[in-house]
């Protein structure tokens, strides 16, 4: 018999065995897959009890962990194509709850049919639950099912699957919100350095620093993952509104009191698990959050974000008219003084040596933030606003209160939005109001200030 601890171990160093080989595409062979199909059969019929399916489970793992990526990609695609539903038994249930509907034995074809309809890939897929790790090992496992997904769609039908399940299993009223500090176990902020999406933690000090006394960090877990956010938000009490990461982030800031302070910014929020992707809770972590803020530090007035914009200069270097209409007459004069070709503006952002130059980087603030608003009040994908982080805030019910130049002056912030970043405000007064809004037309709530940067 496997023991728990020892299925639990064995996982873990399959794991770490897996992340430091480098992938392959090699083609499993044909013993290797009828292994596989003997091994997910087994599962499938579900024979004996609980410590048999346990163990069935732990060895069907520890067989995937084994793989490379054409093996698992080939392991994938067994499960999706031949262990679906029987279409014949679905045809007789369908036949039979259409003859018995309007009698005594509807309600006993019904639950016929939906059995029927119950694919093998479902009881394949919870077995995992009952060993230890199994959650994060079938998240693990969507994530490659994704990648896979792009070039093979015979895999939909068990990603559908997949993500129901893992949508019912990560139901918000699961998780458990925690606020996370610098006496937190020391493997849970080894976590934070390794997903923080938005702004790279550099060294200890810097996770220090945004987990002191005028900071909050808040994750939301899985009672079964106690050590893995699933997503986490960090947040700087302040006295004003952020417009300036580098501020914001300056380990040598003299610290506030935060029951003195005014403002809460929500300076990077970072989903973890790219196998929950369409597994929505970032909404619901705000609002708890600006809950238990507001609970713990009364004198908050305002609830902001400093965000990203990180879709505007891709959208911009192949909208080349966007960058040509911003500029006034004005402008080009400003620009040809401080060296540069305005007739080929793409051109110059797409060096970074333009942000060394300071009377160029004066003379395209203004068209610059022209173009951002346009892009943040105009740019849409069916329907909706072009920029993911955009998206997340709006459909939240917040408001494009303000854009900040040079506020994020890394190699990444230049890259991706010519160094600035966006506040949205979460007003408690048009929260509703701008969810349905926006739910209904697409409208987007903006400051008078952006609007007008954003008239085409």
């Amino acid at each position: 018999m496997m023991a728990p601890g020892l299925v639990s171990r064995s996982l873990s160093r399959m794991r770490e065995l897996m992340a430091s080989a480098t992938a392959r595409r090699n083609e499993p062979t044909e013993r290797t897959l009828e292994r596989i199909r003997e091994q997910l059969r087994e599962c499938a019929e579900g024979r004996g009890g609980e410590i048999s399916t346990r163990q069935r489970a732990a060895r069907l793992a520890e067989t995937y962990l084994r793989l490379d990526d054409g093996g698992r990609h080939a392991f994938l695609r067994i499960i999706a194509v031949e262990f679906g539903p029987d279409p014949q038994r679905i045809a007789a249930a369908h036949q039979t709850f259409q003859d018995a509907v309007g009698s005594a034995r509807q309600w006993d074809a019904e639950a016929e049919l939906r059995a029927a309809m119950r694919s093998a890939r479902i009881r394949i897929l919870t077995q995992f639950n009952a060993i230890p790790q199994g959650v994060k090992f079938l998240v693990d496992l969507r994530a490659d099912l994704l990648r896979f997904l792009r070039d093979d769609p015979e895999l939909k039908p068990l990603d559908r699957e997949l993500e129901a399940r893992l949508a019912a299993w990560f139901d918000v009223g699961f998780l458990e919100l925690s606020c996370i500090t610098w006496e937190s176990p020391a493997a849970l902020l080894e976590k934070l350095v390794e997903y923080e999406a938005v702004h790279e933690i550099r060294s200890w000090t810097d996770l220090k620093n945004r987990l002191g006394a005028d900071r909050r960090c808040y994750g939301f877990f899985h009672p079964r993952m106690p050590l893995e956010p699933l997503i986490f938000v960090e947040v700087a009490l302040l006295e004003t509104l952020a417009d300036n990461v580098q501020v914001l982030l300056d380990e040598h800031a003299p610290v506030l009191d935060p029951h003195k302070a005014r403002v809460a910014v929500f300076y990077s929020i970072s989903n973890t698990q790219a196998g929950l992707r369409g597994v929505s809770f970032g909404n619901f972590l705000l609002k708890r959050v600006v809950e238990d803020l507001k609970r713990d530090f009364p004198r908050l007035e305002t609830f902001a974000t400093l965000s990203p914009i990180p879709g505007l200069a891709g959208w911009a270097l192949r909208q080349p008219e966007a960058l040509a209409g911003a500029l006034t007459e004005r402008d080009r004069k400003r620009v040809a003084t401080a060296g540069a070709d305005p007739e080929r503006l793409a051109e110059v952002l797409a060096e970074p040596a333009w942000a060394q130059n300071a009377a160029l980087v004066d003379a395209l603030r203004d068209p610059l933030q022209r173009v951002a608003a346009d892009y943040l009040l105009h740019a849409q994908h069916k329907g909706r606003p072009l920029d993911a982080v955009a998206r997340f805030h709006l459909g939240n019910g917040a408001r494009v209160e303000r854009l900040n130049w040079q506020a994020d002056t890394s190699p990444k912030g230049l890259a991706q939005s010519w160094g600035m970043m966006v506040n949205y405000l979460y007003d408690p007064e048009r929260i509703e109001q701008n969810l349905e809004a926006f739910a209904a037309s697409g409208r987007i709530d903006a400051s008078a200030a952006v609007r007008r940067q954003g008239r085409r």
